[in-house]
């Protein structure tokens, strides 16, 4: 199995702000989301909680979840209630809007990063990160 817990920098994004768009973003931080290099920071503790902390010029927002267990992330956007599950070297995570809007999540580990693939019902988006 393949290193999760590490450091990950940005390195490109594909369709990142058409997604944010159709998921209702406002604009400004839409754009600020899209223009931002993030380092993404995963660790895991002992009693199996795992934190994903994502620094960017702008902020820095940390999560804090167990798999399999349901959690809230609070975006630009809105609040959303998610659950991550773990299947090989990949995290599902599938979140729902208070609109009802579902969204899914990937991570998909390698030696050399992380690829991060986000779906909705009409659009996917991709970000890519290479291993600090």
């Amino acid at each position: 199995m393949v290193q999760i817990v590490g450091k990950y920098n940005h390195v490109k994004s594909e369709n990142l702000d058409e997604y944010f768009k159709k998921l209702g973003v406002p604009y400004i931080p839409r754009k600020m989301m899209c223009a931002s290099n993030p380092t993404l920071e995963i660790s895991k503790s002992e009693d199996g909680s795992w934190t994903f902390t994502t620094t960017t010029a702008f902020r820095t927002v940390s999560y804090i979840f167990k798999l399999g267990e349901d959690y809230t992330e609070t975006m630009p956007g809105g609040t959303l209630n998610c659950k991550t599950t773990m299947e090989d070297d990949k995290l599902l995570t599938v979140c729902s809007a208070q609109d009802g809007t579902e969204m899914t999540r990937t991570y998909v580990f390698t030696d050399d990063g992380l690829t991060i693939t986000y779906k909705s019902k009409e659009i996917e988006a991709i970000r890519y990160y290479k291993r600090a």
